[in-house]
């Protein structure tokens, strides 16, 4: 009987680990399409560190 509890803890935690791995994979996902639109859009930074110091028309 012991056995069998020790079996059914493990498998919890290793579903749990699969839910957790799944999730952070659908946020790097989702992170790295919201960066391809923003892209996209033209939206972004105004200056950049090379024209920082440059004078203003």
């Amino acid at each position: 009987m012991f056995e069998y509890k020790m079996h059914e803890l493990r498998l919890a935690d290793l579903l749990r680990e699969a839910e957790a791995e799944r999730l952070a994979r659908q946020v790097r996902k989702a992170r790295r399409a919201a960066r391809r639109s923003a892209k996209d859009a033209g939206e972004g930074r105004v200056s950049h560190e090379s024209s920082r110091y440059e004078r203003a028309a």
